[in-house]
Protein backbone atom coordinates (compact mmCIF):
# COMPACT_ATOMS: atom_id res chain seq x y z
CA UNK A 1 0.00 0.00 0.00
CA UNK A 2 1.77 3.34 -0.87
CA UNK A 3 1.82 5.83 1.62
CA UNK A 4 2.18 9.40 1.40
CA UNK A 5 3.96 11.84 4.06
CA UNK A 6 4.37 15.60 3.43
CA UNK A 7 6.48 18.14 4.85
CA UNK A 8 7.96 22.02 4.30
CA UNK A 9 5.04 23.47 5.00
CA UNK A 10 5.15 26.77 7.64
CA UNK A 11 4.30 30.90 7.78
CA UNK A 12 6.39 32.73 5.36
CA UNK A 13 5.35 36.32 4.37
CA UNK A 14 3.77 37.54 0.82
CA UNK A 15 6.57 37.18 -2.05
CA UNK A 16 8.25 34.86 -0.11
CA UNK A 17 8.49 31.03 -1.06
CA UNK A 18 8.60 27.47 0.37
CA UNK A 19 8.90 24.25 -1.07
CA UNK A 20 6.81 21.26 -0.52
CA UNK A 21 8.03 17.70 -0.53
CA UNK A 22 5.75 14.52 -0.63
CA UNK A 23 7.82 11.69 0.70
CA UNK A 24 6.39 8.21 -0.69
CA UNK A 25 6.46 3.93 1.06
CA UNK A 26 5.81 0.99 0.30
CA UNK A 27 5.57 1.31 -3.45
CA UNK A 28 7.87 2.22 -6.24
CA UNK A 29 7.01 6.08 -6.75
CA UNK A 30 7.89 5.77 -10.92
CA UNK A 31 4.38 3.61 -11.28
CA UNK A 32 2.60 6.80 -10.28
CA UNK A 33 0.93 10.11 -11.55
CA UNK A 34 1.11 12.50 -8.69
CA UNK A 35 -0.33 15.58 -7.80
CA UNK A 36 -0.88 18.63 -5.68
CA UNK A 37 -4.01 19.94 -3.89
CA UNK A 38 -5.13 22.60 -1.08
CA UNK A 39 -7.95 23.68 0.67
CA UNK A 40 -8.15 26.89 2.02
CA UNK A 41 -10.59 27.93 5.14
CA UNK A 42 -13.94 27.62 3.96
CA UNK A 43 -13.60 26.54 0.61
CA UNK A 44 -13.44 22.99 -1.41
CA UNK A 45 -10.33 21.20 -1.68
CA UNK A 46 -8.69 22.18 -5.43
CA UNK A 47 -6.08 20.74 -7.41
CA UNK A 48 -2.85 23.06 -7.92
CA UNK A 49 -0.77 20.87 -9.89
CA UNK A 50 0.15 17.49 -11.06
CA UNK A 51 3.14 15.55 -12.82
CA UNK A 52 2.78 12.22 -14.90
CA UNK A 53 5.36 9.02 -13.68
CA UNK A 54 8.50 10.06 -15.80
CA UNK A 55 7.88 13.55 -15.49
CA UNK A 56 6.93 14.33 -19.07
CA UNK A 57 3.64 16.39 -18.67
CA UNK A 58 2.68 18.72 -16.26
CA UNK A 59 -0.16 20.58 -15.25
CA UNK A 60 -1.07 23.75 -13.23
CA UNK A 61 -3.71 25.89 -12.33
CA UNK A 62 -4.25 29.56 -13.66
CA UNK A 63 -3.61 30.90 -10.34
CA UNK A 64 -0.28 29.07 -9.69
CA UNK A 65 1.32 28.95 -13.30
CA UNK A 66 4.49 30.90 -13.26
CA UNK A 67 4.84 30.69 -10.07
CA UNK A 68 4.75 27.09 -8.44
CA UNK A 69 6.70 24.46 -10.08
CA UNK A 70 6.62 20.60 -9.59
CA UNK A 71 8.61 17.79 -9.67
CA UNK A 72 9.83 14.54 -8.92
CA UNK A 73 12.78 12.07 -7.97
CA UNK A 74 11.75 8.44 -8.55
CA UNK A 75 14.66 7.26 -7.15
CA UNK A 76 14.60 8.57 -3.98
CA UNK A 77 10.57 8.32 -4.40
CA UNK A 78 9.68 11.68 -3.25
CA UNK A 79 8.19 14.72 -5.17
CA UNK A 80 7.95 18.35 -4.82
CA UNK A 81 5.84 21.43 -5.48
CA UNK A 82 8.31 24.74 -5.37
CA UNK A 83 6.27 27.68 -4.65
CA UNK A 84 7.55 31.30 -5.07
CA UNK A 85 6.03 34.38 -5.09
CA UNK A 86 3.57 32.95 -2.21
CA UNK A 87 0.26 35.47 -1.74
CA UNK A 88 -2.08 35.30 1.03
CA UNK A 89 -4.44 33.46 -1.51
CA UNK A 90 -2.14 30.66 -1.41
CA UNK A 91 -3.03 29.82 2.41
CA UNK A 92 -4.26 26.53 3.31
CA UNK A 93 -3.50 22.80 3.79
CA UNK A 94 -1.66 21.45 1.04
CA UNK A 95 -1.94 17.67 -0.04
CA UNK A 96 -0.09 15.58 -1.98
CA UNK A 97 -1.85 12.63 -3.94
CA UNK A 98 -0.88 9.12 -6.51
CA UNK A 99 -2.34 7.29 -8.39
CA UNK A 100 -1.28 4.70 -10.76
CA UNK A 101 -0.60 6.07 -14.21
CA UNK A 102 -3.32 5.18 -16.52
CA UNK A 103 -4.18 5.07 -20.10
CA UNK A 104 -5.95 7.96 -21.03
CA UNK A 105 -3.25 9.87 -18.13
CA UNK A 106 -5.42 11.57 -15.55
CA UNK A 107 -2.63 14.11 -15.26
CA UNK A 108 -4.36 16.61 -18.49
CA UNK A 109 -5.21 19.52 -16.92
CA UNK A 110 -5.76 20.90 -13.63
CA UNK A 111 -5.31 17.62 -11.30
CA UNK A 112 -9.40 16.35 -10.29
CA UNK A 113 -8.77 14.81 -6.47
CA UNK A 114 -11.94 12.25 -7.57
CA UNK A 115 -9.03 10.56 -9.68
CA UNK A 116 -6.60 10.40 -7.02
CA UNK A 117 -6.73 6.99 -4.76
CA UNK A 118 -3.84 7.92 -2.54
CA UNK A 119 -3.48 10.51 0.07
CA UNK A 120 -1.12 12.66 2.30
CA UNK A 121 -2.40 13.69 5.21
CA UNK A 122 -1.73 17.16 4.64
CA UNK A 123 0.68 20.15 5.76
CA UNK A 124 -0.41 23.86 6.14
CA UNK A 125 0.93 26.71 4.17
CA UNK A 126 -0.08 29.94 5.71
CA UNK A 127 1.02 33.58 3.74
CA UNK A 128 1.26 36.30 5.78
CA UNK A 129 3.16 39.62 6.93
Amino acid sequence: QLQLVESGGGLVQPGGSLTLSCAASGFPLDYYTVGWFRQAPGKEREGVSCITKAGLRRQYADSVKGRFTVSRDNAKNIFYLQMNNLRPDDTGAYYCAAERETYPPICTGVPRQDYYGHWGQGTQVTVSS
